[in-house]
């Protein structure tokens, strides 16, 4: 694995929780923070790897988990090697095809968008095989996507589509419950409490989501027509609220298209 931010650490936790059998060695690179690899060293187990290059022959599988604007230069070192493993990238807007051609031919690619929720083994992952991937490789992608979370595949452009709503919307639904939050805290006293009606709130209305599958017939359960609730949904509408959501799914689609190129 090169890169050992925040998701690279959701995938070595998951892969030793849900799959350890399966794991021989992970290897982990990072070039500007050594001290974090001493620390998944201690805390994973993992075999701490300054120099990635050493391992990439005896490797199953590279994972560059690291931004998109950090592919270019490790791609070029890769593409000098001889015949590579399997690559899989979790970057955004890092398709399959755009791997392959700064790679050797012949290189099986693969591109995963997972989101944060894999830190708890709950993200919803994306994920789309290049033309050189065959059975093992999708057996080895098998592998790392169950262990965090459940997963989808789709084309390389529906990818690009759906970043916004399964990579970024947590993001938009945690700003949300920081309004509510700040909505909640005159009236509860402090804000450990006002913290934990949203959150236990967000967390059962997730349930019934999962549950029951239709969040039109749940939001008219709980809205009474002429109601209290019916008044705030009339609200948020009057503010475009749709159209806001539409409007931020756009920009981030956009902007990882933009990162990507």
């Amino acid at each position: 694995m090169i890169g050992a931010g925040r998701m690279a650490e959701a995938v070595i936790s998951g892969l030793l929780v849900n799959n350890n059998e399966s794991i021989e060695e992970i290897i982990v690179s990072n070039s500007t923070d050594h001290q974090k690899l001493l620390r998944l060293q201690n805390k994973y187990g993992i075999t701490p790897q300054p120099n990635w290059l050493d391992d990439v022959s005896r490797s199953d599988m590279i994972v560059l988990a690291m931004p998109p604007d950090a592919h270019p230069d490790i791609l070029n070192i890769l593409s000098k090697q001889g015949p590579l493993p399997f690559i899989v990238t979790i970057a955004a807007g890092i398709d399959p095809e755009y791997l392959e051609n700064r790679l050797p031919e012949g290189t099986p690619a693969a591109w995963i968008m997972p989101n944060t929720a894999a830190e708890v083994s709950r993200s919803v992952s994306l994920f789309s095989c290049g033309q050189y991937v065959e059975r093992t490789h999708r057996s080895l992608l098998t592998i790392l996507l169950s262990s965090i979370g459940t997963y989808e595949e789709c084309t390389p452009e529906d990818i690009h589509n759906l970043t916004a709503v399964t990579g970024s919307a947590p993001a938009f639904l945690y700003l949300f419950a920081e309004g509510l939050i700040e909505a909640a805290l005159p009236h509860t006293g402090d804000r450990k409490t006002a913290e934990k009606l949203v959150i236990e709130m967000i967390a059962g209305s997730a349930a019934m989501l999962s549950k029951h599958g239709s969040p039109a017939q749940l939001r008219e359960q709980v809205a009474t027509p002429g109601g209290a609730t019916e008044a705030g949904l009339l609200e948020l509408r009057s503010a475009k609220f749709e159209e806001l959501i539409l409007s931020a799914v756009t920009a981030v689609n956009e902007k990882a298209k933009a990162n990507a190129n």
